[in-house]
């Protein structure tokens, strides 16, 4: 979901999987479990997690590190974590089944919906579509441009966030190029609820955690803010040479929403992506739409993004399905391969700035879907 913030940050709620380095030569769980040592031990994160899901259903789970570095409690198996803008593809499916419903049009304008809401600098919701919220082609900007310490017990309203959207200019005409932006996804809630007539999370839960029987998955309450069930801290580390952590587990995710308020276990995501691409959660239709994907200009060519779904070429040559999210606190990865191998990985702290361009999540989520 986010990034640590500044003014140049993604944002709560990024979660952008990029280039994967290439896999372990080691094939097997082991390389998966290695891969999550090296995580810890070589690269300082205080936690990672792992699940793979077979084909057949049947799933392992791994981790590394520990889950308080102030009482060195040992790591949960499969606990939850704050999944980010893993939302994202939850969102979406709800929006894609409202399609199937004939309740939304995918290239209606989004102001048959949200009449008058989108105005700005170069905005008009008149020329933006719902597909291009879904797929970040609107042009709209990111509305979180601030540091998340500073906010990190703040509700906000969703209003509040579009607002502070629309008072910066567009990014470019709707359709004419992609940028990944939270603000598509706060807006495409909006038109949940405008159509459903139920707050998005309530949409989310009843047609997507509780068919799929997803028991750790949740759309946090009003306020909530912390994790209900077994879990590790998450933390934040400033960009200094200090050591020190920052433990930020606890936090309002309101400033996520629709784009990126959701906790879950990595087992739990598996078996959503499992449902969603083997199509159980969508139509035919509605699942194609959702696999068209275009390029994501400033993202390696190994990625494209659908409607909310990202299509990410491994490096042993296949092709995996899924998303991924930011959020101070907690990374995580995750996709599907084209034969229903599932792999989610997280870890306890985002990157920091030096980290970052090492890919080293990415890097375990290739060889566990690659091994």
């Amino acid at each position: 979901m986010f990034r640590s913030f500044g003014a140049a940050a993604l944002a709560v709620l990024t979660g952008l999987t990029v280039a994967v380095p290439a896999a372990s030569s080691e094939a097997g769980p082991g390389a998966v479990q290695q891969g999550l040592n090296s995580l810890v031990r070589e690269h300082d994160f205080p936690a990672a997690m792992a699940s793979v899901r077979e084909p057949n259903g049947r799933g392992r789970f791994y981790s590394a590190g520990v889950g308080d570095v102030r009482t060195g409690e040992p790591v949960p198996v499969d606990g939850q974590v704050r999944i980010a803008s893993n939302t994202k593809m939850f969102t979406s499916t709800v929006v894609l089944q409202l399609v199937g419903e004939g309740k939304i049009g995918l290239d209606e304008p989004i102001e048959t919906y949200v009449p008058g809401l989108v105005r700005g600098e170069g905005i008009d919701g008149r020329d933006i579509t719902v597909r291009q919220l879904l797929q970040h082609t609107s042009g709209l900007p990111e509305y979180f441009t601030v540091d998340y310490k500073d906010v990190q017990h703040r509700y906000v309203e969703p209003r509040e966030l579009v607002d502070r959207a629309l008072a910066m200019p567009a990014v470019f005409a709707p359709g004419t190029s992609w940028r990944y932006s939270n603000t598509n996804y706060v807006l495409v809630g909006l038109i949940v609820q405008r159509v459903t007539g139920r707050p998005v999370g309530e949409e989310i839960t009843r047609r997507i955690v509780e068919p799929l029987g997803l028991r750790h998955t949740y759309w946090p309450g009003v306020g909530e803010q912390t994790i209900r069930e077994k879990h590790a801290h998450g933390y934040y580390t400033p960009s200094t040479s200090d050591g020190r952590r920052f433990d930020l587990t606890e936090l309002d995710p309101s400033w996520g929403w629709a784009a990126g308020q959701m906790i879950a276990t990595p087992g739990d995501l598996n078996r959503f992506l499992a449902a969603l691409v083997g199509g159980r959660l969508l139509a035919p239709a509605q699942l194609a739409e959702m696999r068209r994907t275009v390029a994501a200009p400033g993202f390696p060519p190994n990625l494209r993004y659908g409607l909310g779904l990202m299509r990410i070429e491994l490096s042993c040559g296949e092709v995996a399905w899924g998303h991924g999210g930011d959020i101070d606190g907690y990374e995580t990865r995750d996709a599907i391969t084209e034969d229903g191998r599932a792999a989610t990985v997280a870890v306890t702290a985002l990157p920091t700035p030096e980290q970052a361009p090492r890919l080293l999540a990415d890097a375990v989520l290739d060889t566990a879907l690659c091994q």
